[in-house]
């Protein structure tokens, strides 16, 4: 019943927080079924683990905006926002 990560990232899951959810499913139905010592449970919280780290990691990687950059994206045409090549 364990299945690996590569299975989630073939599934065709909608976004990450679905793989994250059929992953929590799939553990605990494992670990109900082998038992929380077995080594099938082991493997399936590590690929919630995984799944979970590479979440948090394309978080990470977005730049937050300024409040200059909100406000340029809203008003281009501001004094404060126009650029100049020298």
């Amino acid at each position: 019943m364990t299945t690996t990560l590569k299975s989630f990232e073939t599934t065709g899951a909608a976004n990450l927080q679905e793989a994250i959810t059929e992953a929590i499913n799939e553990a605990r139905a494992t670990c109900e079924l082998d038992g929380s010592n077995s080594a099938g449970c082991a493997v399936a919280w590590d690929i919630v683990e995984e799944l979970q780290a590479e979440k948090a990691h394309q978080q990470q990687g977005k730049p937050h905006k300024t409040s200059l950059e909100n406000y340029c994206d809203r008003h281009p045409a501001s004094v404060e926002c126009l650029i100049y090549d020298v």
